[in-house]
């Protein structure tokens, strides 16, 4: 059996991830602040984590969870994310620290602790957002979230060259609008025409297969424009 970790479970595409791998004969490491939504389903081959991406000693005890039960892991998705939306003027430094804590710092942290369990033929999949992208139509009010967004891509880029001899393949997918909880937090009364479970389905299967054709790629995950 193979091995997943997958952050950011507590709703929307992550909580969609978890069953998607559990069916398909994965175990998975579900990780959340809120732990509650998960818990609540009943999945063989999922193991579940009260987990604060920004708290080291929760990184360790992530670490340390796969030395003692698992020892390799074949898939990470670095999913968590946090979106403030105000204008420039009023988005203070601490909520730019907040934002990149999570969407940049906390997901370069996981992926160092998880590195060494991971083998040639591993899959670190980094989602990232079609504002993150160079040249893609930009928002009012997202300075924080699509900047951080543009620098996890930047990081991923890095990453694929860096370990592009001894693996594991770094591959980041740019999402365009998605009909989550963030998205109507962000943005109320706005539909999207992609569901969470869609969007899922979609990760799931590049993350199984994508890295034997791509490594340090930015895939554009959008039907609309933008």
């Amino acid at each position: 059996m193979k091995n997943v970790i997958i952050t950011g479970t507590s709703r929307g595409i992550g909580y969609e991830l978890v069953p998607l791998f559990t069916n398909a004969g994965y175990n998975v490491l579900a990780l959340s602040r809120n732990s509650a939504p998960i818990s609540s389903i009943d999945l063989d081959g999922c193991t579940i984590f009260p987990f604060d991406i920004t708290d080291s000693k929760d990184i360790q005890m992530v670490s340390k969870f796969v030395e003692e039960n698992w020892r390799q892991v074949d898939i990470l998705i670095n999913n968590s994310g946090v979106l403030i939306n105000k204008p420039f003027a009023e988005t203070s430094i601490d909520d730019f620290t907040s934002v990149y804590e999570v969407n940049v710092f906390g997901a370069a942290a996981l992926t160092k602790a998880i590195l060494p369990f991971m083998k040639k033929d591993g899959h670190v999949v980094n989602i990232s957002s079609m504002g993150g992208v160079q040249g893609s139509m930009k928002f009012p009010g997202l300075s924080a979230y699509s900047s951080s967004k543009g620098a996890l891509i930047t990081l991923t880029e890095l990453l694929a060259e860096e370990y592009k001899e001894t693996g594991p393949s770094f591959n980041v997918l740019a999402l365009g609008a998605v009909q989550t909880e963030m998205l109507e937090e962000a943005f109320p009364g706005f539909n999207a025409n992609v569901t969470a479970e869609g969007m899922a389905q979609y990760i799931m299967q590049f993350s199984i297969s994508g890295h034997q054709m791509y490594n340090g790629k930015i895939l554009q995950v959008s039907n609309s424009t933008p």
